[in-house]
């Protein structure tokens, strides 16, 4: 009896696939899709047997994985990139980009910003962002019309800035921006209190609430620097984690950021409470910020992902460049060349950081059921070959020049590198005006 195929709406074959949970690699397989979900995994042959698709993609020389998650970003800082490189976090706070968000910041230059940052993380293999700034509905409008997925901030400071006059104005616009975008299945939210250093008690008590009463995860800067510590010492007489355990802040739904000056006690606090930690290699060096420990981390049961914080601090929103990067780290730091392997690093820039966010029943891996976010990888070049595991040249040969396709929700959002649907004119133009808004405010403080 012969049997009909399925329709379905899309079909990719590719010559790997790396599943990442389970975490094997599939040889000359294809993934069927049909209304944004995986509806299976399975042998090309069959594939091609069972299923009528309406649009096929064979990828001969190219790995399938799941699509990166940027754990921790600040999406519109992308207006800012290179605007105040080689200083030390506070210096570079404090006396150059605060105050130039403070001349600047606007919903404009939120969505403006944002659809830049969109524009470089998609072409580089990110679906998802968790994103820590001002004017969320900003940035939600930019990641919808991108067809990105992003967890936006509702951030909270002490002090005001053009987006909100105090802590309690901060979180009441970000909670309204919510409710305006509860129903749209790509756009979540955080609570994202800056840093210990900018949030008073007062303000972590009430996102403890808020976060209990609304299941939302808690985003925050922690122990990034040595003077962070100092400072919170002087000043609560505890270090930062310390005094975030006496607010019960910590848990399951806690995403601490950076976590490099960080002792003993304090790792096993973050293991003890199953807290989360976005690990930002390149933002830690280029700040002179230190190392984490990430390995240690691992070795602790601590669920570790990856970001690329800022492009002002980085200055690329660039996840293979921070794979590669934490993985050597890892191995230099401690002198154990199998530290962070291959397989473990891509699991940090997926599963590890969508479970982070809550979102690990929707994705983060290749499994049926899930949501379609996808990226593919061309390790065809002549500088990919010879190739013997298609992970190992992921993470230690390949860049984000080599990805060629992105889908999120099974909607194609990188074809053959390009972003389609998308004017990049209109984005060039609107970026070269703030440039040289920026410019002029720069120069004049020179």
């Amino acid at each position: 009896m012969t049997t009909t195929p399925q329709n379905i709406d899309l079909l990719i074959d590719s010559r790997w696939i790396a599943a990442v949970d389970p975490d094997i690699v599939l040889n000359n397989h294809a993934v069927a899709i049909d209304n944004g979900r995986i509806l299976a995994v399975l042998p090309t042959g069959e594939a091609r047997a069972r299923f009528n698709p309406d649009k096929q993609v064979s990828l001969a020389d190219h790995i399938l994985i799941p699509g990166l998650i940027n754990l921790h970003t600040h999406a519109a800082m992308s207006l800012m990139r290179g605007l105040a490189d080689d200083l030390p976090l506070m210096d570079w706070l404090q006396n150059h980009i605060w105050p130039a968000e403070a001349a600047h910041m606007s919903a404009q230059f939120v969505y403006d910003g944002t659809r830049l940052a969109c524009a470089e993380m998609l072409k580089g293999g990110i679906t998802c962002f968790n994103d820590m700034y001002f004017f969320p509905e900003a940035a939600a409008a930019a990641a919808s019309e991108y067809g990105m997925r992003a967890m936006l901030g509702i951030t909270a400071l002490e002090f005001p800035t053009p987006y909100a006059s105090d802590a309690d104005d901060y979180l009441n616009k970000g909670l309204t921006v919510r409710e305006k975008w509860l129903h749209n299945p790509q756009i979540g939210f955080c609570l994202a209190p800056h840093a210990p250093y900018t949030v008073s008690d007062a303000t972590f008590e009430r996102i403890l609430t808020l976060s209990e009463q609304l299941n939302l995860p808690v985003h925050c800067h922690i122990h990034e620097t040595r003077h962070e510590i100092d400072e919170s010492l002087r000043r609560y007489k505890c270090r930062p984690l310390d005094r975030l355990r006496e607010l019960g802040q910590l848990g399951p739904n806690f995403i601490g950021v950076h976590a490099v000056q960080i002792n003993e006690h304090e790792l096993k606090l973050l293991a003890e409470t199953g807290s989360n930690v976005a690990h930002c290699p390149s933002s830690n060096l280029k700040l002179a910020s230190g190392f984490a420990p990430v390995a240690q981390m691992r070795q602790l049961g601590i669920n570790v992902g990856l970001g690329t914080d800022s492009a002002a601090s980085n200055n690329r929103l660039d996840l293979f460049g921070e794979m590669r990067l934490a993985s050597l780290l890892a191995k230099g730091l401690t002198g154990d060349a199998s530290a962070l392997p291959a397989h473990e690093i891509l699991r940090m820039a997926t599963l590890n950081a969508a479970n982070a966010l809550g979102l690990g029943q929707e994705i983060g891996s290749i499994t049926p059921g899930k949501s379609a976010d996808l990226c593919a990888v061309d390790l065809g070049s002549m500088e990919m070959r010879p190739c013997f595991d298609p992970v190992s040249h992921l993470i230690n040969v390949a860049g984000r020049e080599c990805v060629s396709h992105v889908w999120v929700a099974g909607k194609c959002c990188v074809d053959h590198k390009t972003l389609p649907g998308i004017d990049q004119n209109h984005l060039e133009s609107a970026v070269a005006l703030w440039q040289n808004s920026l410019e002029v405010r720069r120069q004049a403080c020179i």
